[in-house]
């Protein structure tokens, strides 16, 4: 039976990922900042850790707690709303720190097993909307992943390592707007606040979005198709754009 771990399975898609894979007999290893066992199904394939991907002993202590792992799944994030010139370079360090640094931690801590037995998957979840206004900083921080995740798919290949992308749209279903309107603070400053009224003014209800269940679908796919291509949308509006 083979293992996968996933970070930031509190909610949205972190936790819709760890259902899925459940519900297909695979065992869990389902991290989060603080855990929250019940926001997943009693099963005896399930373990819930705290993992803080921005810490080194934390995440060595996951990784040897885990065990054997066949897929790694990066999905923990933050996200940052606003203006470049009203975003405190303290937040665009934390944001760097858990969506870029804490993926590639956590991707160097797993790497030697998956080396040694010739076999893993690495299944990096950044985003499709990204090349939009008053998203520089995220957009950064989810770029560098894609442009790490394509290199280190040409350095693992000859261990039959497989590095997959997954590439959500914009979700109702998650945290992130929630997350990043909780540290906007002053990050619009007046000169752009016609633009950014202009941004929330095109999101209507009826526009396509991405629904947690589609990324779990994607990481799924990822991970257990050989055939699949790197770069996986996950969403109607990320089908769309990727079109």
């Amino acid at each position: 039976m083979k293992t996968v771990l996933i970070t930031g399975c509190s909610s949205g898609f972190g936790l819709a990922t760890a259902r899925h894979f459940l519900e297909h007999d695979w065992n869990v290893v389902a991290t989060m900042r603080q855990p929250l066992p019940d926001v997943l199904p009693a099963s005896p394939r399930l373990r819930v850790l705290a993992l803080d991907v921005t810490d080194a002993d934390s995440i060595a202590r996951v990784v040897a707690a885990a065990g054997p792992i066949d897929v790694l799944v990066n999905n923990a994030g933050q996200g940052a709303l606003g203006a470049l010139e009203g975003i405190a370079m303290d937040r665009v360090r934390t944001l760097f720190e858990t969506n870029t640094l804490g993926t590639i931690a956590l991707t160097q801590a797993v790497l030697p097993q998956f080396r040694s037995r010739r076999a893993g998957v690495i299944v990096n979840v950044t985003s499709a909307v990204t090349l939009l206004p008053l998203l520089a900083v995220y957009s950064a921080s989810k770029a560098a992943v894609n442009a790490f995740t394509a290199s280190l798919a040409l350095e693992v290949a000859q261990f039959d390592v497989r590095c997959h992308l997954v590439l959500p749209g914009r979700s109702p279903e998650t945290r992130f707007g929630e997350n990043a309107l909780s540290h906007m603070g002053d990050a619009i400053p007046p000169a752009y606040a016609t633009l950014a009224n202009d941004v929330f003014a095109r999101r209507t209800p009826s526009d396509p979005v991405t629904h947690a269940a589609d990324v779990a679908r994607a990481v799924w796919r990822a991970a257990t198709d050989p055939s699949a291509p790197m770069h996986i949308p996950a969403g109607a509006d990320a089908v769309a754009l990727a079109g």
